[in-house]
């Protein structure tokens, strides 16, 4: 069968209908598919596809729950979250109290009262770009909250230079590694990289708060004990080890702990409907095979849209 190139009454723009009435089409035009029927090309492609290499990484799992739990080995270091700030004015600005929980030392603690307590004794300090708030190896005498800034965190190295081991932003905490100790000292040094605005808190306030409330004193105590654990550079619990080929040693017993909260994903399912109008099959099917073509880059959109879930 052989379709004129010019004639009226066979148009392609005919065909396809919607583009009149602004509809959105449900199909491949007879326009588009006659692009594959004429002059020596390529297969059809798409700049979206791209090397997927996480779904080459991740093993493919029977999920039969729409549940995927990802069990871990014991953080002994839990991550940061963010506090947040109620601000009226430059020097009137207050921590919410019932954010103070995402910091390591008090999450999960539930008494709010000691919570709003805690969180009126902080004080607003403005803080000027290049400023040193306290340098390693010197007293804990406060406790910090960063509202606005950007702080380094940085030791001296191997060799006597700088190095840098994090940075501080908004909603972050400063002083948890006091807990626990009865004579606290600053591992790192902190330095302003911006100006910026903190929230200060007296350590020796702090202590003498927790002995008058011993709900929060077991709270930090049982931080403090789990900061004692062994832990490896990644700060999961530690599995006792020994390497050595002299006598005969020994041996420490252990087990690996798992985290007793691990993440978990609501699985979905990434559906569509392929639809190949049999005017474009039969009419441009040669040298590509429409039905093929469309297929194709079908699955590829949604291994597309797998690895981004």
């Amino acid at each position: 069968m052989t379709v004129p190139e010019s004639s009226p009454e066979s148009s392609p723009e005919s065909a396809a209908g919607p583009a009149a009435d602004g509809q959105r089409f449900t199909s491949l035009s007879t326009h588009a598919a006659r692009q594959l029927a004429t002059t020596t090309k390529s297969e059809p492609q798409m700049q979206a596809i791209t090397s997927r290499w996480l779904l080459k990484m991740l093993p493919w799992v029977d999920v039969k729950g729409g549940t995927y739990r990802v069990n871990r080995r014991l953080q002994l270091r839990v991550g940061r979250g963010r506090v947040q700030f109620e601000q009226n004015g430059a020097d009137d600005i207050k921590v919410i109290p019932e954010t103070l929980t995402e910091l390591p030392a008090l999450r999960g603690y539930a008494d709010t009262a000691a919570l709003k307590q805690i969180s009126s004794r902080f004080r607003v300090r403005e803080v000027r770009a290049g400023q040193v708030l306290f340098d390693a190896g010197q007293p804990v005498t406060e406790a910090y909250l960063v509202v606005h800034g950007r702080f380094t965190r940085y030791t001296t190295g191997k060799y006597g230079e700088e190095e840098v081991i994090g940075v501080v932003t908004d909603g972050d905490g400063m002083g948890d590694e006091a807990i626990g100790q009865a004579d606290p000292l600053w591992l790192s040094s902190v330095r302003a990289e911006t100006p910026g605005v903190v929230l200060a808190l007296s350590w020796d306030t702090l202590m003498q708060f927790v002995e008058r409330t011993p709900s929060l004193a077991a709270q930090l105590d049982a931080f403090a004990e789990q900061q004692s654990k062994p832990m490896n550079r990644k700060g999961e619990a530690d599995v006792p080890m020994q390497a050595g080929h002299v006598g005969e040693p020994v041996l420490a017993g252990g087990f690996v702990d798992y985290d007793l909260v691990p993440r978990e994903y609501e699985l979905s399912l990434t559906q569509t409907v392929l639809r190949v109008h049999t005017r474009v099959a039969d009419l441009y099917n040669n040298p590509m095979n429409q039905t093929e073509q469309q297929l194709r880059l079908t699955i590829e959109e949604i291994r597309e849209r797998q690895e981004w879930e």
